[in-house]
């Protein structure tokens, strides 16, 4: 048994979509709230929706009917919107994503005491399309390559384009699933855990048009999957010079990461090179790189604007990965050091440094709070200090070791302007005060924004 209600869209949650509340009589003939998500709805909008019987307190469904459109409701362009999980926002004009971005941020910073007049507009893209330059697609149990449903990760949408990935990635993923095809090998299964392939890694620099080919898959490239394998090499040398790299990665692991236990190289070389802010950086397929070049390249611009660095000074790069922002900070400031768990990421920033001919950066691999002590000591006290945690943030016990360290400015980049704001509020203890914060959209068409902020020690 089902039954349909009209809804009003009062908010839109973290994901993006909509929420809306109904009434509905139990068993015993009680009015019982029931809690709906609408995903594809905008705020103000009236639906009709159809609940199921079993529905108790809260309810997930698309709408049966939009009664109501927002005034910046647009047609998604792309033909699997409606089920793919890659974006949320398509259906909504990009002026209304980056307004309802900034509000965000606003908010997020005003829960914390912080004043949400210091948040500047959202800097969006000329166009908002096709701008990643890695994607991640899977094969389900059929073999069919695409992308995960929206809410159910058990599912995977067969694509035939993706319209945030750059068009000749997605030449390059179609040649893959072509070739599967052709082949007919069986996708992995993640709740009985048996088939081959597991993901495709699609990565490609815009600066220098070279591209990697990554294949996650449970066995070995040789044996019963030699003839395959090397049909795939032929065709993708052929069809695509520009991949530089086309690697076979071996991962046996339950987990659904894309991982690898033992990486095969089938063509060219294991990295690609790339290029931002003007500095060289060798790519692997696991290194952690800005996945929307030209806003990461404004959220460079924007971080030195913000960091005013000077010749005469030491500063420290937290969290400083392969050196995105370590390398067009050295140039600026006396000495670098960067702090990095990841040890692979540090080797890749220490041969970046070296490639582009930098000479005074100092990186260390450890964690980021522990790291911080062993860096004051060895390299002392840094003017300035820059921070790029990820999403979960850098944690109170970071933040208040960065208080102790007293560095005059700090600048933090963040992808979640929620641990943005908590990160930033343990600072205010130490005499530090929030000057500017600017949202830059790398991620159009979805709910993400990244953020840079600048804080200064007040004076005493």
């Amino acid at each position: 048994m089902s039954a349909e209600f009209k809804a009003k869209i009062h908010s839109l949650d973290d994901k993006g979509s909509g929420r809306a509340e109904v009434w509905r009589e139990n068993e015993k003939g009680n009015l019982k709230k029931l809690k709906l998500t609408l995903p594809q709805t905008l705020r103000g909008e009236e639906v009709r929706v159809t609940v199921e019987e079993r529905a108790k307190k809260r309810w997930r469904t698309l709408p049966d009917e939009i009664i109501n459109e927002h005034k910046e409701r647009v047609t998604p362009p792309c033909p699997h919107f409606v089920k793919c999980g890659g974006c949320v926002w398509q259906h909504w004009q990009y002026s209304g994503q980056l307004a309802e971005k900034t509000a965000h941020v606003k908010h997020a910073i005003e829960e914390q005491g912080f004043d949400p007049a210091l948040v500047t507009d959202t800097i969006g893209m000329e166009d908002p399309w096709h701008y990643r330059n890695k994607m991640e697609f899977t094969f389900s149990p059929e073999g069919a390559l695409g992308l995960m449903e929206q809410g159910n990760f058990r599912s995977v949408i067969s694509l035939e384009t993706c319209l945030i990935a750059g068009k000749e990635m997605v030449e390059a993923a179609m040649e893959v699933a072509d070739w599967n095809t052709a082949h007919q090998l069986k996708g992995y299964d993640k709740d009985e855990h048996v088939g081959l392939l597991r993901h495709l890694m699609v990565r490609q620099s815009f600066a220098t048009g070279e591209m990697m080919l990554g294949i996650f898959a449970t066995e070995s490239p040789d044996g019963p999957l030699t003839e395959p394998v090397n049909d795939l090499i032929k065709r993708i040398e052929e069809k695509f010079p520009q991949v530089k790299s086309l690697l076979w990665l071996e991962n046996r692991d339950w987990a659904d990461r894309a991982q690898s236990e033992n990486t095969h190289l089938l063509s060219g070389r294991d990295f690609i090179h790339d290029e931002m802010a003007g500095y060289k950086f060798r790519l692997w397929f696991d290194t952690f790189f800005q996945t929307n070049p030209v806003q990461a390249q404004k959220l460079v611009d924007i971080a030195l604007d913000m960091a005013e660095p000077k010749e005469t000074e030491k500063m420290m790069d937290l969290f400083c990965g392969v050196g995105t922002f370590s390398l067009p900070f050295a140039n600026r400031v006396g000495k670098l050091a960067g702090i990095e768990l990841v040890e692979s990421s540090i080797a890749s920033a220490k041969r970046n440094a070296e490639d582009n001919g930098i000479h005074n950066t100092t990186f260390l691999a450890e964690n980021a709070r522990t790291g911080i002590d062993k860096m004051l000591e060895s390299f002392g006290r840094p003017e300035l200090l820059l921070l790029d945690p990820p999403r979960s943030g850098a944690g109170g016990k970071v933040m208040r070791r960065i208080g102790r360290a007293q560095p005059e400015r700090i600048v933090y980049v963040s992808c979640n302007p929620d641990t943005l704001a908590t990160d930033m509020k343990e600072l205010a203890d130490f005499g530090y005060e929030l000057k500017a914060l600017q949202p830059v959209d790398l991620f159009p068409q979805t709910v993400h924004v990244e953020c840079v902020a600048r804080l200064e020690k007040a004076e005493k």
